[in-house]
């Protein structure tokens, strides 16, 4: 016979449980369960489940922890998903698009059904805080809404004819089979664009996300597979292969895949282009940018410094629209900058899980690697750094300090794209000048100038102003327009 304190045993299990509800292991499990996944998952999905390459794990990029692990397409997998994809296709595109997009809204509300387990995920494995990872399945939803009324108003043109009794008619139809290769950085957000305009203008979609972010991947498709097996579609609509740089190749070198969507680096996205061109394919490409704020003398100086803060280091830096350069009017350089640097030394850097913190993790240790290079290339090419420079290795996971520098807007280290949260200033004195340092790098995607000034303003957004796809007035560089 033994005896037991209740009231010590009810303590301690309300204390065990607590612990146990808190932890990394226990917020992984919970999550991976909500979303139907396991500690092993086939990567593979093309009306059915499968997977015979590599088992890949991916990792918690704060704490080091395996999330889990995918086992990858082989090649003959790969090759029987993309022809069932374009038996799929050749379904998909008799079907009125109208009702395509009821199939795309009906896609919509399951995912935006999973949105916080789905957000928690994004940020488990990819790093970004978890606001951002809500933030991005949102986007997805967002194009989704967007789609759906597109599938009502896909509209085509009649023209006048030169000959009597006659009209020209243009007419959009399908383009067949749609290949996206997506980035670690919106494992999400990057396919949700590609798939639901694909999906209701009539094309099947196959998709290969990063390996790094393998599980995301399954946890979409598997929402979108729901979906089409309840609509008794072909799974293939919504095809799935995990795998790296090999199923990319494959992705881009047959020619079954009508277009290929490409997001990830320049240098990638370059070797990504001359596959797809050598066989005379289509391909859409989304690459780096570096992006730079111009903030000039009659700017609302509060308005700017916080936009310029998260814009620098929200995602750890890791967005396509991270603001990568700061261009300063002389006049409100010097205030401007103290101003900056105090509100970065307030910056919380830690689990992206955790309340308050606006900067996690960069998402792999060959990140880290371009970081300190970056900042040794700084200080090689005569800049200096103002705040930052190290990276955190007194704990777990990839944590570097977010940086701020002072530069020549013409030294080779400005002159590249570093995937991590370093901003270089730079002091000018005319909008002219400023205008030109912005467009005299090679990566021309998002900008933003911060005046009061009408003039200012139609001279940045029209031919003399930005050379970049993305023109902002008063607002960050980063950010998620549907339109």
């Amino acid at each position: 016979m033994f005896r037991v304190n209740k009231a010590a045993f009810r303590l301690q299990h309300r204390l065990c449980r607590q612990i146990s509800t808190s932890s990394p292991l226990r917020t992984t499990s919970v999550t991976l369960k909500a979303l139907g996944l396991d500690s092993y998952n086939l990567g593979v999905y093309n009306g059915q489940w499968g997977g015979n390459g590599d088992v890949i794990e991916t990792t918690n990029p704060a704490t080091g922890e395996v999330l889990g692990a995918v086992q990858q397409a082989s090649a003959r997998e790969v090759d029987e998903t993309i022809g069932k994809a374009a038996d799929a296709a050749r379904y998909w595109r008799t079907v009125p698009a109208p009702k395509r997009g009821e199939v795309v809204r009906q896609m919509r509300n399951a995912i935006a059904d999973k949105i916080e387990p789905l957000g928690r995920l994004v940020a488990l494995e990819m790093g970004k805080i978890m606001a951002e990872g809500v933030g991005e399945v949102q986007e997805y939803v967002d194009v989704a809404d967007y789609a759906v009324g597109l599938s009502r108003s896909l509209n085509g043109k009649v023209l006048p004819s030169e000959r009597a009794g006659h009209a020209m008619l243009e007419v959009w139809n399908p383009i067949g089979t749609v290949g996206v290769i997506s980035a670690f950085n919106f494992p999400v957000a990057v396919y949700g664009w590609n798939s639901a305009i694909s999906l209701v203008c009539g094309n099947s979609v196959v998709w290969k996300g990063a390996p790094t972010t393998s599980l995301t991947s399954v946890a979409v498709t598997k929402i979108l597979a729901e979906v089409l097996e309840a609509n008794a579609l072909p799974g293939a609509l919504c095809a799935l292969v995990c795998g790296g740089a090999e199923t990319g190749e494959q992705l881009a070198s047959d020619r079954r895949i009508d277009l290929l969507s490409f997001t990830g680096s320049t240098k990638v996205g370059r070797e990504v282009a001359l596959a797809v061109q050598a066989r005379f394919g289509r391909s859409l490409l989304e690459l780096g940018g570096n992006n730079a704020v111009i903030v000039h003398a009659d700017a609302d100086i509060d308005l700017a410094v916080r936009a310029v803060l998260f814009a620098a280091v929200g995602t750890a830096g890791q967005r396509c629209t991270t603001a990568r350069r700061l261009l300063l009017h002389d006049s409100i350089h010097d205030a401007f900058l103290e101003r900056l640097v105090a509100a970065y030394a307030q910056i919380k850097v830690g689990d992206p899980l955790q309340p308050g913190v606006l900067c996690g993790p960069l998402h792999t240790r060959a990140s880290i690697a371009a970081y300190e290079q970056g900042i040794a290339d700084v200080v090689a090419q005569g800049g200096r750094i103002l705040y930052g420079g190290k990276v955190l290795g007194d704990r777990p996971g990839n944590f570097v300090e977010p940086t701020v520098t002072s530069i020549s807007h013409d030294a080779p280290v400005v002159q590249r794209e570093i995937f991590a949260p370093i901003l270089h200033t730079i002091r000018y004195t005319n909008l002219d000048e400023a205008i030109a340092w912005n467009n005299e790098v090679a990566q021309g995607l998002s900008s933003s100038l911060f005046t009061s000034s009408p003039e200012h303003i139609f001279r940045w957004i029209g031919p003399e102003g930005s050379d970049c796809g993305i023109v902002n007035v008063n607002i960050p560089t980063n950010g998620a327009e549907i339109g």
